[in-house]
């Protein structure tokens, strides 16, 4: 089975981030993903795709809806161009609350409008490559006017991959039929992929005529490494973050760990992370973490577990998690094991 490609998904520090892209590659990572949380997530790739040759870049993710199919299609073609062509459009529909509440564009039907928003962007695309007039109408974008002086024009790859972030079977199966690739939310399991996703994916591209080579399965995942407890704690505290979603009930049930979600729900409301962490089970963490004595062992455990499932890994980073200080150590394991 071919060794998973491993992508880094740091959060870089805009004013650093042409030298850590440049470093993530020298090391020898296949990818960056940007995400959107406290940051653009486009800025840091255009830095890096001034510093960098070789590895693939993209958004992991970027909100689909909190900005309109031109401005977004007019970024991700420019940083198609600057970077010749490894730049891939990562997007996610995100929770109704922060669309509504943080950037006050309250979104109906996200799936449904993810649905006709890839097609829109490819128009948007196909349009500036010159290859039709703008001229798309569905039932949540209006495109007709495009004028000389406002495109872009033509670029040398004008192919842009677009993910989609996926949670639940209906994305899946729309990926499967519109998009080149998935970002795998990091609350996942192996057995949630092969019985629930997958097959859900696998009905899309039957749906479209298409083959699994076709789209590519990228996910961040969960690390506890050898005995860093503040690592393991902060781990079990996310863990029990998204346990107490509701949306994620049906992944928990495929476990048999229905009941989670009731029990954390009121710690996470009184913002008790020492009972959250505690309520997490050493079953549970092993299930939704790759648990490991060294990198070295992390990486021949994700790709033993992920193999044929993913075809694209990183490790989920933040405060207490994986820093950016361990990329030498991640890369130099995934180098002996893709050697054995």
């Amino acid at each position: 089975m071919p060794t998973l490609s491993l992508d880094a998904m740091f959060p870089l520090d805009l004013a650093r981030a042409e030298s850590d892209a440049r470093r993530l590659e020298e090391l020898g990572f296949d990818g960056l993903w940007t995400n959107e949380t406290p940051h653009d997530p486009y800025l840091p790739v255009l830095a890096a795709a001034l510093s960098t040759t070789r590895m693939m870049l993209g958004t992991g993710v970027a909100t689909a809806f909190t900005r309109s199919p031109m401005v977004t299609a007019l970024t991700a073609w420019d940083l198609q161009n600057v970077s010749n062509g490894r730049f891939a459009l990562g997007l996610g529909s995100q929770v109704a609350a922060h669309n509504a509440r943080r950037y006050s564009t309250p979104v109906d039907s996200p799936g449904r409008r993810m649905r006709e928003l890839i097609p829109a962007l490819r128009h948007i695309w196909g349009a500036f490559q010159g290859d039709h007039p703008l001229d798309f109408h569905g039932d949540y974008y209006q495109l007709d006017l495009l004028t000389p002086l406002h495109s872009p024009g033509p670029i040398a790859h004008p192919h842009i991959p677009v993910y989609v972030a996926a949670v639940g079977e209906y994305m899946y199966r729309l990926a499967g039929e519109l998009a080149d690739g998935v970002h795998v939310h990091s609350f996942n399991t192996a057995g949630y992929l092969a019985e629930v996703a997958l097959p859900a994916l696998q009905a899309g591209l039957d749906r479209a005529g298409r083959s699994r080579s076709e789209v590519s399965l990228v996910s961040s995942l969960f690390a506890v490494i050898g005995n860093d407890a503040e690592m393991e704690r902060t781990v079990r505290t996310q863990i029990a973050f998204y346990a107490s979603t509701t949306s994620y009930r049906p992944l928990l049930a495929l476990h048999g760990w229905e009941g989670l979600t009731d029990r954390l729900k009121p710690l996470v409301r009184a913002g008790d992370l020492d009972a959250m962490a505690a309520a997490i089970s050493d079953d549970v963490l092993d299930e939704f973490a790759i648990v490991a004595p060294s990198w070295e062992a992390a990486i021949a455990k994700a790709n033993s577990r992920f193999g044929g499932l993913l075809d694209r890994i990183g490790f989920y980073s933040l405060q207490g998690m994986v820093q950016l200080s361990e990329a030498a150590a991640i890369a130099a394991a995934q180098r002996s094991f893709a050697a054995s």
